[in-house]
C-alpha cells in the first residue's frame, strides 16, 4: 500500500478510419458532428478489408500478419472526443443486438509515426460466408466504384 493513486492514462481521441468516414465519403458528416479533428493518412497491420454488397460499405477483420488497411486517422481535440464517440459508435452499431462492429485500439502507422487510435472491427463474420462479399486484398475502400451507394439500412 503506500504511494500516491495513479490514475489511469487517457484513452486516445483519435479513431482510424477506413470506409464511409473518411474524410470525402458520404459519412464524412457524421465525423465532423462530433468536433473539431484533423485527419492524417494512416495504415493498419494485422487487418483483412471487405467490401459488402448491398450494405454499401466495408468491413476490417483481423487477418495475416502481412495484410493491411488504407485509411485516416482522425484526431479530435480532446475536449471534443466525449461528444464525437457516441456518434461514431452510432453509426458502427455498437449497441445493435448483436453488433455490426466492435471497437478496438490498435497501433496506426502515419507520416509522422506511429500512434495509437481507436478502429471499428465487424463484428458478423456469419455474413461473410454469405453472397455479396468481396475481398479487398489491396486494403483501401476507395477502389470500390459504387461505394456512394447507401444499403437499405442507410448507414
Amino acid at each position: 500500500m503506500g504511494g500516491p493513486m495513479t490514475l489511469p492514462a487517457p484513452l486516445p481521441a483519435r479513431v482510424f478510419v477506413y470506409g464511409t468516414l473518411l474524410p470525402g465519403e458520404r459519412n464524412a458528416a457524421v465525423a465532423r458532428r462530433g468536433g473539431r479533428f484533423s485527419a492524417q493518412p494512416g495504415e493498419v497491420s494485422g487487418f483483412r478489408l471487405f467490401h459488402l454488397h448491398p450494405e454499401g460499405y466495408p468491413g476490417l477483420i483481423p487477418g495475416g500478419p502481412e495484410e493491411r488497411v488504407q485509411g485516416a486517422v482522425l484526431s479530435y481535440d480532446p475536449a471534443d472526443w466525449g461528444t464525437a464517440l457516441p456518434f461514431l459508435d452510432e453509426l458502427e452499431g455498437l449497441d445493435e443486438v448483436p453488433p455490426l462492429y466492435t471497437r478496438e485500439r490498435v497501433s496506426v502507422r502515419t507520416q509522422a509515426g506511429e500512434v495509437s487510435a481507436w478502429l471499428y472491427v465487424y463484428a458478423r463474420p456469419e455474413r461473410l460466408a454469405e453472397g455479396g462479399v468481396t475481398w479487398l486484398p489491396e486494403g483501401d475502400w476507395r477502389v470500390v466504384g459504387d461505394r456512394a451507394s447507401r444499403g437499405p439500412d442507410e448507414r
